[in-house]
């Protein structure tokens, strides 16, 4: 009986283990055939002779991102929108998520405000709405427009507020006592203690700024302003749009969405991401179990 289950145990097993390795290679294929493209010449890669190891090895795709100045622009304003929306969103996330996370006998409206917020993470205005909004507040074409909209995001005040309220009431009452303030405590006490949780959201608004291409396609006209991922998307469209162009636009539009080329730009796009991810992805897990909702 023992070997049986035990035989039963490891045939499971194995049965896992062939699903996490299919499933692992399913997702790194595509990121993968990005990688042999971006290195392969561009007659073999139009061919459709790469697969998943490069044809005809050669870096000159990524020799013409580096005199690529659109593409380097749109990266720095990239940088930009990470490092000033990230920290508006960070601020307002813990001066929002700190209230919240009090009683109803210390925060006398806080149920109302909560009801407030989770009807808005659930029901937005829409494109429509928002973008007459940011027309009409004059920031159109500008970086405010990719930071403002989503300035206050939701689902990272519930998180951190969750994580806030899983701190002891006894060292917000020891402090209060010492003549502490709100301010202090919050400052001095929560968030030594809320490590983990804030490096989750930071890691949460740093891929959701970068990745976000949308909102600079809608918002932005002047191309100096763009950002990466809107500029990426850009390639992407002039691809699928060539019907009545002339023989020059044909042949510009043909050097700009060359496979490899297009691949290499993906694959810069993701370094800055890759480098910040290994120094949070420790406090990944632990922050969303910590911060999980309690309610």
């Amino acid at each position: 009986m023992v070997q049986s289950k035990s035989l039963s145990y490891r045939i499971v097993t194995f049965f896992i283990y062939v699903m996490l390795i299919v499933a692992a290679f399913l997702s790194l294929a595509p990121l993968v055939n990005t990688i042999a493209i971006s290195f392969s010449s561009k007659t073999a890669a139009m061919s459709g002779m790469v697969s998943f190891w490069p044809v005809e090895f050669s870096l000159s795709s990524y020799e013409k991102i580096m005199k690529d100045h659109a593409f380097w622009q749109a990266f720095m304003v990239s940088i930009k929108r990470v490092i000033l929306g990230g920290g508006l969103n960070l601020i307002l996330v813990i001066l929002m998520a700190f209230p919240l996370s009090r009683s109803v006998k210390q925060f006398k409206y806080r149920n109302l405000y909560m009801w407030f917020l989770v009807f808005n993470m659930l029901f937005s205005g829409g494109i429509v709405p928002t973008y007459f909004v940011v027309s009409k507040l004059g920031i159109m074409n500008s970086i405010w427009a990719l930071i403002l909209p989503g300035a206050v995001p939701i689902f990272n005040v519930i998180l951190m507020m969750n994580f806030f309220k899983g701190i002891p009431d006894s060292l917000e009452e020891a402090a209060i006592i010492d003549g502490a303030s709100p301010l202090t405590v919050l400052l001095k006490i929560f968030l030594p203690i809320s490590l983990p949780s804030i490096a989750t959201i930071t890691l949460f608004i740093i891929v959701g700024h970068w990745n976000a291409f949308f909102d600079g396609l809608i918002y932005i006209n002047d191309q100096a302003k763009i950002p990466l991922q809107s500029y990426l998307q850009q390639l992407v469209l002039a691809t699928q749009q060539t019907d009545g162009l002339t023989a020059e636009e044909l042949a510009s539009v043909a050097n700009l969405s060359s496979m490899t080329l297009n691949s290499a730009k993906v694959l810069v796009s993701l370094v800055p991401i890759l480098m910040i991810y290994p120094f949070l992805q420790r406090y990944l897990i632990n922050g969303l179990v910590l911060g999980s909702v309690k309610e």
